[in-house]
């Protein structure tokens, strides 16, 4: 059966996106079109490129996530450096590895551009025949795009031309953490700064839903990732670098974290309230993981994983797609 896939935002705890999607992949669904951002983004450009089951644990295995956190410019200055790189807004991470991995990966699969995604689906308006959509908050022009969708009417660009890659980049450029990206409008006088797609919409559940009032072929899963109760993800964080590099963090960091969760979930936490959203969301518990936890060991991930999986499994096994449509969409089911 087919099946369309939104997934959630959420940094490290991402891992168990990929587990969910692992499962849903192993129970037979085949994935048309995903959605995601941040880490969603990632996750799901690398399912879109083919990647099946256990291959996604695999390939996530491969992400180093302490090389994540690749520090750069004023975040290099001891002591004060981070402080600085946070106020400057140039991002305490450059974000060069994420690309790299993210490029070599979809390369591997056999992707480069959006042209290497396109979908042959004459149902849907052009610009959105691609078997994935990665959401992105331009700051430039103060909206929210969705790549490649928006590539041409938006910036003036061929999306067939652009590099999948960048776009989950951008995605995942968490505002003050991670430098912001840029991309030239076809004008070459103009530039957007692109940043992470969660300020404006980490869960863009109904981003791949028909707008023409017909009934839904098949079922679109959302995946999002709840936490816990546990210290601030700014402690951590705080841990991890008195660790790793040898200089203290500022509380200020912690107020950061908390801003930036309130921004990024809040909206989508309400959203998820709603019955009918609830009834196709797969929620993965993600226990302490949270959303920086680079220092996080391979036992933690691989039990972060699981969850996602098992998640999956559980929530496909009890999911009814004809009660879902009878109940959400007013659909009697066909006999036989």
């Amino acid at each position: 059966m087919r099946a369309d896939l939104v997934l959630e935002g959420g940094g490290v705890k991402g891992i168990g996106l990929a587990g969910a999607v692992a499962a849903v992949t192993d129970a037979g669904y085949v994935p048309q079109r995903i959605s995601g951002t941040s880490a969603g983004a990632l996750v799901g450009a690398i399912a879109a490129a083919g990647a099946r089951g256990t291959e996604l644990g695999e390939i996530l295995r491969r992400l180093d996530f302490r090389a994540v956190a690749d520090r750069h410019g004023l975040g290099l200055v001891p002591l004060i450096g981070p402080g600085l790189a946070l106020l400057s807004g140039s991002g305490l991470y450059r974000g060069g590895y994420l690309l790299d991995w993210i490029t070599d990966e979809l390369a591997a699969l056999g992707v480069h551009t959006w042209r290497d995604l396109r979908l042959d689906d004459p149902s849907l308006p052009p610009e959105q025949r691609y078997r994935l959509v990665v959401t992105c908050s331009d700051l430039t022009l103060g909206q929210l795009v969705r790549f490649p969708w928006d590539y041409r009417s938006v910036y003036g660009l061929d999306p067939d031309s652009q590099p999948v890659a960048d776009a989950v980049r951008a995605s995942m450029a968490i505002p003050f953490l991670f430098e912001p990206t840029t991309l030239t409008h076809a004008d070459p006088a103009v530039t957007s700064t692109l940043v992470d797609g969660g300020l404006l919409s980490n869960f863009p559940i109904d981003s791949l839903d028909r707008t023409d009032g017909a009934a839904p072929a098949w079922p679109t899963f959302g995946v999002t990732i709840t936490t816990a109760p546990k210290p601030g993800i700014g402690d951590r964080v705080a841990l991890f670098h008195t660790r790793m590099f040898d200089w203290p963090q500022p509380t200020a960091l912690r107020l950061l974290e908390q801003l930036l969760t309130t921004m990024i979930l809040g909206r989508d936490q309400a959203y998820l309230n709603r019955p009918w959203v609830q009834a196709r969301t797969i929620h993965v518990e993600a226990g302490e993981v949270g959303l920086l936890d680079f220092g996080i060991t391979q036992a933690r991930r691989d039990a972060l994983y699981q969850r996602g999986y098992d998640a999956a499994s559980g929530f496909l096994a009890a999911f009814d797609w004809d009660a879902y449509r009878e109940r959400f969409r007013g659909e009697v089911p066909a006999a036989g």
